[in-house]
C-alpha cells in the first residue's frame, strides 16, 4: 500500500463517500466524542494556547536547525550500538530495510503502527521478498485482515467500519465463532496475535519522536503492541520522517502532552515508551540489533519554502477531527493515506499536483483545521496557496474556469460592460430559476447547483437601490 489509495477519480471517490451514510454517522460521532474530550483534556491543563505556543516554538526551531539535530541524533544512535541509515527516496528506505530482512534470513516481522511505512510501501516491498508481515496495532490488523482496506484515518484507521463488519470479517479470516462485542473481538485479536510476536524475526516501528541528545525513539500508543514488537524480536527497525525530532526530554515532555490531548483527549495514553538502541549487557529484554531509517521522502524539499511549517505536524488528526468536509466524505474520499487539511496540504507536496491537485479544493477554508492544531500550522493558509500555485504557477485550472475568470475580468474591468450585464443577469437566468433559487445552473454554474441552490439575481441592483435609498425614496 502506498501513499495513493486507488485509482478513482476525485468525484468518484467524493461521491462514494457522500453515499456511504454508516461512515458519515460513525465519523460525525467520532468528531463529537473527540472535540468533547479534547476540551475537556486542554481544560484541565490550562493555558492551552500558551502550550500550542511552545509548541509551535519547539517545532519550529527543530526545522530551522535539522541537519544540526538529525546529526546529533545519528551520532547518538551509533555511539549506543545501532545502525543509522539516511533514505533520500521510499525505494532507498525499501532497498535498505529488505537488505536488513535479507541479512537475517528474516520470514516473519511484526510490525506497530507507523503512517512513514504507508507512505513508502514498505509492507508490500517486503512482501513481495516473501516475507509474512503481521500489523499489531487492532485498527491496522482488522484492515488488513480486511484485505488489505486502506486505513481511513490517521490515529483511528479503521474508523469507517463498524463492529458488525469487523465481526463478519473475522468470522470469514480468522474462523471466529462469537458476537461482535467490541472485547470478544479485541480479544480474539490478541490471541491471534500473541504466537505471531513470540515466533517474529523482526520487529519494525514507526516513531513519534526521536530524542536528539540521547539518541531515543519515543512512542505514543495504547495497546502495548510496540512493546512487544520492540522487546521480543532480535531485530528492531525503526522507520521515522526526518523531521520527527525533538532536541531533548524536556521538548518531548511538551509536545506528548499536546498530541494525546489533540488525538484523543487523554492526559496521557496507556504506553509512551522511549527505547535507546540495542540492549545492552545486564538489561533482560530489547532487540539485539537495531536500525534507525531516516526517511526524507520529498520533505527536504519543503524546508525553506512557504509550505515548511507543514513539517510541524505532529500527526494528531486533531484537524481531521474538526473537519467538515471529511465529515461528509471520509478518509478514502481524499486518495491518500493522509486524509483531512493535513492530508490536503501534504500529500500534494509529497505526491505532486498529476495526482492529488484536487485536494487543495476539498475544503472550505473555514480555518477550524488550523484553530485545532496543537502546534499552530496555519493549515487554511496553506491550502489557499496550493490553490494559487495550480492556478498562477501550474495553470492546471480547468478550461472552462479559465474562460469564466477571463470573461469576468473582462466585464468587471469595463464599467459599461459591469453594468449592462447586472442589468440582464436577472433576465438571463429566469429560465433556471426555481423561486428565488437557481437550483439547476448553466455552465460554470452546474457544478454549484448540483450539490446546492444558488441565489438568483436580484431584479434591483445594489447600485441602483443605494442610490434611491440616497435621494430619500427608498423603494422595495
Amino acid at each position: 500500500m502506498s501513499m495513493k489509495i486507488g485509482d478513482k477519480p476525485f468525484k468518484e471517490r467524493i461521491e462514494a463517500g457522500i453515499q456511504n451514510q454508516f461512515m458519515r454517522g460513525a465519523v460525525s460521532g467520532a468528531q463529537e466524542r473527540l472535540r468533547t474530550r479534547k476540551e475537556a483534556s486542554t481544560v484541565e491543563l490550562g493555558d492551552w494556547e500558551e502550550w500550542r505556543s511552545h509548541g509551535e516554538e519547539i517545532r519550529q526551531h527543530v526545522l530551522e536547525n535539522l541537519d544540526y539535530y538529525l546529526h546529533q541524533l545519528s551520532e547518538n544512535v551509533e555511539k549506543r550500538g545501532g545502525h543509522v541509515f539516511f533514505a533520500q527516496t521510499a525505494e532507498e528506505a525499501n532497498e535498505y530495510i529488505k537488505g536488513v530482512i535479507q541479512q537475517k534470513n528474516a520470514k516473519k516481522i511484526v510490525k506497530s503502527k507507523s503512517m512513514v511505512t504507508e507512505e513508502i510501501s514498505m509492507n508490500q516491498a517486503l512482501e513481495e521478498l516473501g516475507c509474512d508481515v503481521i500489523e499489531t496495532d487492532l485498527g491496522e490488523y482488522i484492515l488488513q485482515v480486511d484485505d488489505h482496506d486502506p486505513p481511513s484515518h490517521i490515529v483511528a484507521p479503521a474508523l469507517h467500519k463498524n463492529k458488525e463488519q469487523i465481526r463478519d470479517v473475522f468470522r470469514e479470516k480468522l474462523n471466529y465463532l462469537k458476537t461482535e462485542k467490541p472485547e470478544e473481538l479485541a480479544l480474539h485479536a490478541r490471541q491471534m496475535l500473541r504466537q505471531e510476536f513470540l515466533t517474529a524475526d523482526v520487529g519494525i516501528t514507526g516513531c513519534n519522536f526521536a530524542v536528539a541528545e540521547s539518541g531515543s525513539i519515543s512512542l505514543v500508543t495504547n495497546e502495548g503492541n510496540a512493546r512487544l514488537a520492540t522487546t521480543l524480536p532480535k531485530t528492531q527497525i525503526t522507520v521515522m520522517g526526518m523531521e520527527r525530532i525533538v532536541p531533548t526530554y524536556e521538548e518531548l515532555e511538551v509536545l506528548v502532552s499536546l498530541l494525546t490531548r489533540s488525538a484523543v483527549g487523554q492526559k496521557l495514553t496507556s504506553y509512551v515508551t522511549t527505547l535507546t538502541g540495542p540492549k545492552e549487557e545486564g538489561d533482560v529484554d530489547g532487540p539485539e540489533e537495531f536500525h534507525l531509517v531516516i526517511v526524507d521522502n520529498g520533505r527536504s524539499k519543503i524546508l525553506g519554502t512557504e509550505f515548511q511549517s507543514v513539517l510541524q505536524c505532529i500527526r494528531c488528526a486533531a484537524c481531521i477531527n474538526v473537519c467538515p468536509v471529511y465529515r461528509h466524505v471520509g478518509g478514502h474520499s481524499y486518495g491518500s493515506i493522509y486524509p483531512g487539511p493535513i492530508g490536503a496540504v501534504l500529500t500534494p507536496l509529497l505526491g505532486g499536483y498529476d495526482d492529488f491537485k484536487e485536494l487543495p479544493y476539498a475544503s472550505t477554508l473555514c480555518a477550524a483545521c488550523t484553530e485545532a492544531c496543537p502546534v499552530k500550522i496555519p493549515l487554511h493558509e496553506l491550502l489557499h496557496k496550493h490553490r494559487q500555485n495550480i492556478v498562477e504557477k501550474e495553470g492546471r485550472a480547468p478550461i472552462s474556469e479559465k474562460m469564466a475568470m477571463k470573461a469576468f475580468g473582462l466585464g468587471a474591468a469595463s464599467p459599461f460592460v459591469y453594468k449592462m450585464g447586472s442589468k440582464f443577469a436577472p433576465a438571463a437566468m429566469t429560465p433556471f430559476k426555481n423561486g428565488d433559487k437557481i437550483s439547476s445552473g448553466p455552465g460554470p454554474l452546474k457544478e454549484w447547483t448540483n450539490i446546492r441552490e444558488f441565489p438568483a439575481p436580484s431584479k434591483q441592483r445594489f447600485r441602483d437601490w443605494f442610490e434611491t435609498r440616497e435621494k430619500g425614496g427608498e423603494k422595495e
